[in-house]
C-alpha cells in the first residue's frame, strides 16, 4: 500500500470542488495478479475511512474521453497506461456529489510499478487521494460495502471486471 501524509480537513472542504455539479468522470481497471489497483480516497466517509475506486477522473474540456483516462491515471498512479474496452457505465450519486462515471480497462507496463500521485485541484495538503493499493475481489468483500465503489460491489472474481453492466443508482 502507497499511503500519503494526509491531515485531518472537514469532509465539506475536500469537496467542495465537485460539490453542486454534475461531472464526467472516466476510471481505469488495471488488473495484475488476479488483483487490481485501486484508489483510496477520503471525505466520501465517516472517520476518514477510506473509499475504494479504480483510479481516474474529470474529463476535461477538448480532450478525448481515452485522453482523459491516460492525464488522470498519470496524476493518480504515476503510470503510463494505454486505453483498452469500454467496460462499464455508472451513475454516482452521494448527498452533493453526481457523476456519470465511464470504466474502461487499462493495460500498464507489468515491471513499472504504480506510485501514489495528487489531484491538481487540490494544495498539497488537501488531498482527497490518500493511498493506493491492489485489492483481489475476494478481498474487496470483506470490507464494508460503503468503503467500495459500486461498480465493484457484484466483482466476485477477476473475470467478473469485463462482465459489461450499467448500473444507475
Amino acid at each position: 500500500m502507497l499511503n500519503s501524509n494526509s491531515t485531518t480537513i472537514p469532509p465539506d472542504t475536500l469537496l467542495q470542488a465537485y460539490s453542486g455539479k454534475v461531472r464526467v468522470r472516466v476510471g481505469g481497471l488495471l488488473l495484475r495478479e488476479g488483483a487490481m489497483l485501486l484508489a483510496g480516497h477520503r471525505g466520501l466517509l465517516p472517520l476518514d475511512a477510506p473509499f475504494w475506486s479504480p483510479p481516474g477522473g474529470g474529463w476535461q474540456f477538448g480532450e478525448s474521453i481515452r485522453a482523459a483516462l491516460v492525464r488522470e491515471f498519470q496524476e493518480e498512479t504515476g503510470l503510463a497506461v494505454s486505453v483498452g474496452r469500454f467496460l462499464h457505465l455508472h451513475e454516482f450519486s452521494k448527498g452533493k456529489l453526481q457523476a456519470l462515471e465511464l470504466f474502461f480497462e487499462v493495460l500498464a507496463d507489468e515491471t513499472t510499478l504504480p506510485q501514489l500521485g495528487h489531484d491538481p485541484e487540490h494544495a498539497p495538503d488537501q488531498q482527497v487521494l490518500t493511498e493506493l493499493a491492489w485489492h483481489t475481489p475476494r478481498q474487496l468483500m470483506h470490507l464494508p460495502p460503503a468503503q467500495v465503489h459500486p461498480v465493484l460491489h457484484h466483482v466476485l472474481s477477476p473475470d467478473d471486471v469485463f462482465v459489461p453492466q450499467v448500473r444507475f443508482s
